[in-house]
C-alpha cells in the first residue's frame, strides 16, 4: 500500500511540472462550461439543475481523458524508464495500481474545480443536491473507466500519438455502443441477448441513469468492473513486454 502512494504521489507531482495539466484543466472548464451554457440550454431551460452540465460529460472524457492517460506507459516506455521502474522494490501490481490512481486523482481535481456550478445553481434557484451529488460521483467513477482503458492502450505502444488515437478509438466503441443508431445495425440479425449485451455496455446509458440521481449498483458494478478488467489486462500487456 505504501508503494502504492509514493508511486501515484510521483506521478501526480509530474502532472503539474509541465503544462500539460493545467492546459487540460483549463481545456476541460472551459469546454465543459461552454457546453453547459451555450450547448446546453443552462439559462434557456428555466430549471434550477446541472442536466446541461453532466450530459456532455462522456463526450468530454472521450476526447479529453486519453490525453491524461496517453502518456502513462508510453512515456516509460520511450524512455527507458520503465525497466528503471521494474527493478524497483515494487510489484507490477503496485505499478499499475498507483499509475492510475494519480491519473484519476488529477481527473477528480479537473471534475472538482467546477463546483463554482453547484455554487451558481443553488444561488439562482433550489435544484436537487442530492441528484447533482449523484452525478458528481458517476461522472467521477466513469472517469476512472476511461483511463483504465486509457492506461492499458498506453503500455501497447510507446508512441503518445498512437496512445491517444486508440485509447479514445476503444473509448468511443464503449461510449457509443448503447446508441440507437448503433443498436439499429443489430436488429435484425442479432439475438436479443446479443442486443441487449451491447446496449448495456454503453457509457451514456450507464451513466445517464446515474445523473438521474439513480445510484443503482448495477451501474456502479459496471463501471467498476470495467476498471478492475482494463487494469488486470494492463498488467498482462506489461507482462507480455517485460517477457518479450
Amino acid at each position: 500500500m505504501r508503494n502504492i502512494a509514493l508511486i501515484a504521489r510521483r506521478e501526480l507531482a509530474g502532472y503539474f511540472t509541465t503544462p500539460v495539466a493545467y492546459v487540460f484543466i483549463v481545456i476541460f472548464l472551459a469546454v465543459s462550461g461552454s457546453f453547459t451554457f451555450y450547448i446546453g440550454g443552462f439559462f434557456d431551460r428555466g430549471q434550477a439543475d446541472l442536466q446541461p452540465f453532466f450530459n456532455f460529460h462522456a463526450w468530454l472524457y472521450l476526447l479529453l481523458i486519453p490525453a491524461i492517460s496517453m502518456r502513462l506507459w508510453a512515456e516509460e516506455r520511450k524512455s527507458g524508464t520503465i525497466e528503471l521502474l521494474m527493478t524497483l522494490p515494487v510489484t507490477p501490481q503496485e505499478a499499475v495500481i498507483g499509475k492510475f490512481l494519480s491519473a484519476w486523482i488529477f481527473a477528480g481535481v479537473a471534475l472538482a474545480l467546477t463546483f463554482p456550478l453547484w455554487i451558481t445553481v443553488n444561488f439562482l434557484g433550489e435544484p436537487d443536491n442530492g441528484v447533482i451529488l449523484a452525478s458528481y460521483i458517476g461522472s467521477f467513477i466513469m472517469a476512472g473507466a476511461y483511463l483504465a482503458i486509457g492506461a492499458s492502450i498506453s503500455a501497447l505502444t510507446k508512441n503518445q500519438v498512437i496512445a491517444f488515437i486508440l485509447g479514445a478509438s476503444v473509448c468511443f466503441l464503449f461510449t457509443m455502443s448503447g446508441v440507437e443508431l448503433v443498436l439499429e445495425f443489430f436488429r435484425g440479425w442479432a439475438p436479443d441477448l446479443l442486443i441487449e449485451t451491447v446496449a448495456s455496455m454503453s457509457f451514456l446509458t450507464n451513466f445517464q441513469q446515474i445523473s438521474k440521481g439513480v445510484i443503482d449498483i448495477r451501474h456502479i458494478i459496471f463501471f467498476g468492473s470495467l476498471i478492475f478488467i482494463w487494469l488486470w489486462i494492463n498488467l498482462l500487456i506489461l507482462d507480455l513486454k517485460k517477457a518479450s
